[in-house]
């Protein structure tokens, strides 16, 4: 019989959570596919997802942007305002051939972002929108 101690055992490490990656990564490993995932499960496969920093639709500043456009040339932009999920976010709109006219706060009241809470309010809002089918 093998004679190990309670200290050589050593329990699974738990895979880290998506969310504690570095910010960039986990927005382009971790966020961009699964919106793009679940985008396509609705039926409406992204045409463009893309991150970047620069000036934040509408209002102006700078920020780390998702830019994605969706079926008929829906656009949308998911800004942070710094480099974290927990950071203050915005969200703005704009159907074919029109630029955003409005910026809106995004997941203002929630004590901890999480991957699939990001997930669920983008696809909530858009389908608010109209965007991803008839409600």
């Amino acid at each position: 019989m093998n004679s190990q101690t309670n200290d050589s055992i050593k329990a699974p490490t738990k895979p880290p959570k998506p969310e504690d990656k570095p910010f960039e990564s986990f927005i382009t490993e971790e966020f961009i596919p699964n919106l793009k995932g679940a985008l396509t499960e609705k039926g409406f496969p992204p045409e463009e997802l893309i991150f970047r920093n620069g000036e934040r639709p509408v209002t102006g500043g700078d920020c780390w942007i998702i830019q994605g456009m969706i079926s008929n040339g829906r656009r949308f932009w998911l800004c942070f305002s710094k480099n974290k999920i927990s950071s203050s976010k915005a969200l703005a709109l704009a159907e074919r051939g029109s630029e955003p006219t409005v910026l809106e706060s995004f997941l203002v009241d929630e004590k901890r972002t999480t991957l699939a809470l990001l997930i669920s309010r983008m696809l909530q809002r858009l389908n608010g929108q109209k965007w991803l089918g008839a409600n």
